[in-house]
């Protein structure tokens, strides 16, 4: 890893802000750092034609950098992302990721923060059977419950893609990109990187390694996505003392623009700008297709 030559956020002390000059135009200033993180030396090793061992190094740097950037003066959220292939705004076709470290937590992810909190409290009180893992002090985490409804459901007609001993990818119920994909713990309450044990490390790098695998071979191609690791904005100070932000439940979102083929993507334009997305397929369908691909690349399978 390093840091951007062309950060897009800078270090304190940034620029002043300058005055709003109305009481609906407010903007407050954000600072902190730009990391890169390359996932190989050679230029043509993307995620899926990577070795898990070698995905497991770089989950590891991920850890690194969330727990050195999240730790220093200031920074309230890392950000670790990846945006694969031209399609996506890559403008380096090394396969890299990056990781942003801000004074703020940004919106997306603090909704989301607020809905988990939101929930654990609102159901805090019922009577529930459910043997979904709960947060450290009872209270049901509300990602938790959603992995354990999709995981009861039959093979055959859920949404669920791959599934080991720790983690699980689905196509969630509310799915707006054709394959979308959640990727995240089932078997316990984790709120962040830093929290993983050794083995959900190997099986972390192992249920990328398939994902990302299908992903080539649904079009036989270079499969562009953005991905995203959403958690607790910053480690914890004391792992031992449940605090709000442990709400957070780790997890990846990808979102992949291709729809029908390797040329042909999906827009998010028209009414689904205006209005609400739209469906270019049930989650339950692209399910199906996804499931079906071969766990061997297609790069790698004789003609």
């Amino acid at each position: 890893s390093f840091e951007n030559d062309f950060p897009a956020l800078l270090s304190s002390p940034g620029p002043a802000t300058p005055p709003g000059t109305h009481l609906l135009l407010q903007a407050s200033p954000v600072q902190g750092g730009c990391d890169v993180v390359i996932f190989n030396p050679r230029h043509d090793l993307s995620l899926p034609l990577l070795s898990p061992q070698d995905i497991q190094a770089v989950i590891r740097e991920w850890v690194r950098i969330y727990t050195k950037r999240g730790s220093e003066q200031g920074i309230k959220y890392v950000q670790i992302f990846e945006n694969k292939g031209a399609m996506m705004g890559c403008s380096n076709p090394h396969p890299h990721g990056q990781a942003w470290s801000l004074t703020e937590v940004p919106s997306f992810p603090a909704k989301e923060l607020e809905n988990l909190r939101r929930y654990s409290l609102d159901h805090a009180s019922n009577e529930s059977v459910s043997t979904a893992p709960k947060l450290p002090d009872g209270r049901p985490c509300m990602l938790c419950e959603y992995t354990h409804h999709e995981l009861s459901i039959t093979p055959e007609e859920g949404r669920v893609v791959l599934r080991n001993d720790h983690w699980v990818a689905l196509v969630p119920y509310w799915a707006v990109w054709p394959f979308e994909i959640m990727l995240l713990p089932h078997h316990r309450h984790i709120t962040s990187l830093d929290r993983l044990a050794d083995e959900e490390i190997v099986t972390f790098a192992a249920i990328l390694s398939q994902l990302t695998i299908r992903y080539d071979n649904l079009f036989s191609t270079s499969f562009a996505y953005s991905m995203g690791i959403h958690q607790r904005p910053i480690p914890s100070r004391d792992p031992s003392t449940f605090e709000a932000e442990d709400v957070a439940h780790l997890h990846l979102h990808f979102n992949p623009p291709l729809v029908r083929s390797a040329t042909i993507r999906k827009f998010l334009v028209g009414f689904e700008m205006m209005g609400e997305p739209q469906r270019d397929l049930t989650p339950e369908q692209a399910a199906v297709r996804l499931r079906e691909c071969s766990e061997i690349h297609y790069s790698k399978i004789e003609a």
